[in-house]
This record gives structure tokens, sequence and C-alpha cells, in this order.
């Protein structure tokens, strides 16, 4: 099983598959694993404070080994808290997989959040079960393979996925 990874999502519109992966992870006919860095610990009712807030998810995000955000129609106009997850796993040098709502395999310029296009450090894959299955238990070592100069070179994808 891969290592633990947080989730990005928008919370409003998006949550639907989130809630996809954790069902595929529970349901035992279905090979999917993965430990979800947002149940490492839990929340107490102070979680409405923003700053209590952002001090639990940078703790969930330091125990992970790769960040998925889940790229909807809306997910580049939230700057709350998904601009501040994804500054932090930049800040963190985690690999991100960005994983497409929109089913396209690649960067999808229309949805993708302006902070994390184009950048070497993020793997952008259509959201199916076998492409983040493949993802999650391949980018995270892939990406600490990669030289400066090849995190430099701009956005990967996986051809297998076309």
């Amino acid at each position: 099983m891969p290592g633990a990874a947080y989730i990005v999502f928008d919370g409003d519109n998006d949550g639907w598959a989130y809630r996809y992966m954790n069902g595929w992870t529970a349901n035992r006919n279905i090979d999917f694993k993965y430990q979800n860095a947002h149940d490492l610990d839990t929340m107490t009712s102070r979680a409405q404070n923003e700053e209590y807030v952002k001090s639990k998810l940078r703790e969930r995000m330091r125990q992970s080994t790769a960040v998925v955000v889940l790229v909807g129609d809306k997910t580049k106009n939230l700057y709350k808290f998904v601009r501040w997850e994804l500054e932090l796993a930049l800040e963190l040098g985690l690999p991100i997989i960005a994983a497409n709502l929109s089913k396209k395999n690649g960067q999808d310029d229309a949805r993708c959040p302006a902070i994390i296009r184009d950048k070497g450090c993020v793997v952008h894959i259509p959201y199916t079960l076998e492409a983040l299955k493949f993802a999650m238990a391949n980018w995270p070592g892939g990406f600490r393979k990669l030289s400066r100069a090849e995190i430099n070179g701009g956005w990967r994808y996986y051809p297998k996925f076309d």
C-alpha cells in the first residue's frame, strides 16, 4: 500500500470524488488501497478557527508521501484552503497528482489551479481508479528520482491512460 496521501478537493462540489476514493478503499472487492492523511488525526470542535485548521492540515501533510488534488470545474478558483494546501505541498517538496474529474489525461488548462500549472512536481491523470492506483504507487518514487533539470522541465502525464 502506498504511504499516506493528502487529498485536496473542492468540498462544496467535488466531495463525491473524495468519497468514491474512500469507498474504493473500503470495498474488499476493489484493489485500491491508500492511507488517507485526513485520518491521521482528528480535529476538535475548534475546527472553525482557521489557524487551528491550518495547523492540523500542516501536520497531516508533513506525514504524507504525496498530495492528490481532485481537479474539478471550480478548483482553480478556490483560494482559502485549496490554494493554501497546494502552496504548502510545493513548500514541502511533495509530489502532486492532479486527478482530472473531466477524465482528461494531461494538464487540464481550463481547470488546473495556476499555482501547480506547468510544474514538474505534478503528474496529471484522468480521475479513474486505474490511473489513481498507478499514480499513487509510482509517482512519489518517480518524482524523487528526477533531477532538478527534469523537475524544471514541466508537468508530467502517463501516456498509458490516453
